[in-house]
């Protein structure tokens, strides 16, 4: 089978496969790539990074660290090998627009490491990206002192440089980002910066800020929360990591195994952190055959071994407060309820519509257009099960990795195959999807 497709506007076709069989590792995870970048960036010293995400996002959070003055390298011989040159803190403004393609990560942490550097830069990107809500960062930036100009508090966004003073922060809405870009500028604010979380988010930050030798506290508390603080002004150190294999990736091949009866197959080195591992706590709810073993540590993060056999999945009634764990795996999550027994309803996607396209309406269409019975009420997905799903659509993606990913999960267990209208894009943060999959048995081809 062919590689994944070369542009953003390639298709792509997967067929129904035999069953699924073999092991292969999970590609570095895009969040913690990201950050990685980032705070090497800021530290004092050389970083190495061992396992980066070399996507396409991951790629443009490189390119701005380079401009923003970080001497970035990538190992020529091996692969994912990155050094780090630190700016000791003191970014350079940028001679043009940072672009950040289609990575919401990013743009949105760098806003946040740029503020605290107390610099002036502009931020641009697709037009994907162009139109995702940017003001849930710029609120505590200029709270903060950061002026910020925005179209409509969207992209593009520039950023004044200011003298930052610490704020006592509770953000509207569970994200990790928000969380993230606000300790980012407090690491250059007078004072002590506080996040209030009322609901727990993935805490790649805070571990990877303790890895580059910050001094910050987590006080969780009894409601589910936690409260971070954070003095400043601080430095970082530059350090060794190896990035944890990305469970939000790893999720759809695992998804492919347990829909095509037979498979069983084995994905390493994936992180399980709590707050990442939602889709599989809610798939074993559902009667999947999944395991976790081999433990290890990565990036201060756990990792561990996952094996996937085929199973007869039951419908789920989903809980909303679920969403920060897995708000990346609804699309696959979706595939996984079209070929389950009964029907699932997944409660409270609101947050969907604020991704690379509207997840839930895009989510809802390849459901719809493959022969599966769905709707959507309000912000929820309904969607009745059956034992077989037809296929044999054409899937608008509408831009979005994780959508075309999904489409073709669906195929390879579908009557008729299904195509991605534009797979290439899947190369945003999971350039070996099609490899992998092929590798355990799936068919999927790029088409010309």
């Amino acid at each position: 089978m062919s590689n994944a497709p070369s542009s953003p506007a390639a298709k792509a076709r997967a067929s129904r496969a035999a069953p699924l069989h073999g092991s292969f590792a999970a590609p570095g995870d895009k969040s913690v790539s990201h950050r990685a970048l980032i705070l090497g960036a800021l530290a004092h010293g050389s970083t190495r990074i061992r396992g980066l995400l070399e996507s396409d996002d991951v790629l443009a959070t490189a390119r701005a660290m380079s401009a923003l003055g970080a001497g970035i390298q990538r190992d020529q011989i091996e692969t994912g090998v990155w050094t780090v040159q630190g700016c000791s803190g003191r970014f350079v403004a940028p001679s043009e627009p940072l672009d950040f393609g289609n990575s919401g990560t990013g743009a949105r942490l760098t806003m946040g490491a740029v503020a605290g550097a107390g610099i002036s830069a502009q931020f641009i990107g697709d037009d994907s990206l162009s139109s995702r809500p940017m003001r849930r960062i710029l609120d505590p930036l200029e709270a903060m002192g950061v002026k910020a100009g925005s179209r409509d508090g969207r992209l593009p966004v520039i950023l004044e440089g200011a003298q930052l003073t610490a704020i006592d922060y509770s953000p509207p809405i569970a994200s990790a980002q928000v969380k993230s870009a606000v300790l980012l500028a407090g690491l250059g604010a007078a004072g002590e910066t506080i996040v209030r979380e009322s609901r727990l988010t993935r805490d790649h930050t805070e571990k990877m800020l303790r890895l580059f030798g910050a001094e910050l506290t987590v006080e969780p508390e009894s409601s589910g929360g936690a409260v971070i603080r954070l003095a400043g002004p601080q430095s970082l150190t530059a350090a060794e990591l190896t990035v944890p294999g990305d469970p939000s990736s790893a999720a759809f091949a695992a998804v492919a195994a347990l829909i095509c009866p037979g498979s069983s197959i084995t994905i390493r080195n994936v992180m399980t952190n709590p707050a990442r591992t939602g889709l599989y706590r809610v798939l074993e709810r559902m009667g999947a055959a999944i395991r976790f073993d081999n433990s290890g540590t990565a990036a201060g993060e756990t990792v561990a071994g996952l094996s996937v056999r085929a199973s007869r999945l039951q419908a789920i009634d989903l809980e909303p407060d679920i969403a920060p764990d897995m708000i990346d795996e609804y699309p696959v999550l979706a595939v996984a309820c079209a070929f389950a027994k009964g029907t699932s309803r997944l409660r409270g996607l609101h947050e969907l519509r604020a991704k690379e396209s509207d997840r839930l309406a895009a989510t809802h269409a390849l459901l719809v257009a493959s022969g599966v019975e769905a709707q959507i009420e309000g912000d929820d997905l309904i969607i009745v099960g059956a034992d077989t799903v037809r296929g044999g659509a054409a899937i608008h993606t509408h831009g979005d990795h994780r959508i075309a990913m999904a489409a073709l999960v669906l195929g390879t267990a579908a009557e008729q195959p299904v195509i991605a209208d534009q797979a290439g894009m899947i190369a945003t943060s999971y350039p070996g999807f099609t490899g992998d999959m092929n590798r355990t048995g799936a068919m999927i081809e790029a088409l010309p």
